[in-house]
């Protein structure tokens, strides 16, 4: 674990509605992503968890430029992605990939696995031929696929083996950093273990660096070095994997971790229940976005923001608690 290998300061990435009518109106925004940082250093697998709806996946996007940020700074190996000019962001693209949640809607049905691993290597200039064959047998023998399976289309595959290919795509132009958008999460539970397994594998052998989007607690505790809690599109507390679990500090984190199903049927672990909604994110609380819900809400929780604080080395909270 060395150097940063991205920086995330203040991210915000929102969404217009027009609210329409007879009479121009203020335009109001989704505010999917408020203000996210965090760093990623080399070699490490930071998770984003959280609710679905949180704006974990569209921090990711925001992060490709999949989604234009609104603002804020993605600091890529020194490199502000925000405001990189597209032909250089084709090339910086080479280096961060992605891994979608559902891996049948990510593969186009009407080309061959072979032509959809070879067409990013096309893209970024590897026009050797038998190059492209190299590599494309390669990776597939690394995830675990035969290659003659490359003259098949994606119909014809099961949904871990597409999940297989996806992974395989990522690797294709061997990245610097990957983003795995929930990649286990449209999987049966047995085929989930083995993807992770194998996501693991992959990056000690090439030296990869993970962001892991996910919403399962236990899946990121096998996988992740540190974790950032979002909620409302907001990161809440974050910090060492094990720490955390064993010592949460924010109330969300509490009651999220306090629904991850025990394996020990002896031991039980007290429930905590979260009354009412999320927030919608058109008009978030003022103050913590967690308050309507927090069962230890203060005064100050309802009009001033609280900013991140570290409780003991590289665990930060964004509590008045704290």
């Amino acid at each position: 674990m060395s150097r940063a290998l991205l920086e995330v300061n203040n991210l915000k990435t929102y969404y217009a509605i027009d609210k329409g009518g007879l009479f121009k109106k203020e335009t109001r925004y989704v505010k999917a992503v408020d203000g996210v940082s965090f760093r990623i250093r080399e070699g490490e697998v930071f998770g984003l968890v959280g609710e679905s709806g949180c704006g974990k996946s569209t921090t990711g996007r925001s992060i490709l430029r999949l989604t234009d940020p609104t603002d804020g700074e993605v600091l890529f190996q020194g490199k502000n992605l925000v405001t990189l000019p597209e032909k250089e962001m084709q090339r910086v693209r080479r280096d961060l990939q992605i891994i979608f949640q559902d891996p049948f809607a990510s593969l186009n049905p009407k080309m061959t696995i072979g032509q959809i691993l070879e067409e990013p290597m096309i893209v970024h200039g590897i026009k050797e031929k038998a190059e492209r064959k190299k590599r494309l047998g390669e990776l597939l023998e690394a995830v675990g696929l035969h290659p003659s399976h490359a003259n098949r289309y994606a119909h014809e595959f099961s949904g871990g083996q597409r999940q297989r290919v996806g992974i395989a795509r990522a690797l294709v132009l061997r990245p610097k950093l990957i983003i795995a958008d929930e990649p286990v999460s449209a999987l049966d539970v047995s085929v989930q273990a083995q993807v992770i397994n194998l996501m693991q594998s992959l990056q000690q052998q090439y030296k990869l660096t993970y962001l892991f989007i996910a919403h399962d607690l236990s899946v990121v505790r096998h996988i992740c070095n540190r974790i950032g809690v979002m909620y409302l599109g907001r990161i809440v507390e974050q910090g060492d994997c094990e720490k955390l679990y064993e010592n949460p500090k924010h109330p969300y984190t509490q009651a999220l971790l306090s629904a991850v199903p025990v394996p020990d049927p002896n031991w039980q672990r007290e429930r905590i229940i979260l009354h009412g909604d999320v927030p919608s994110p058109i008009n978030p609380p003022v103050g913590c976005a967690f308050h309507p819900r927090c069962p230890y809400a203060m005064d100050i929780c309802k009009t001033e923001r609280p900013e991140f604080r570290e409780v003991e080395n590289g665990h930060q909270v964004a509590c008045h608690l704290m």
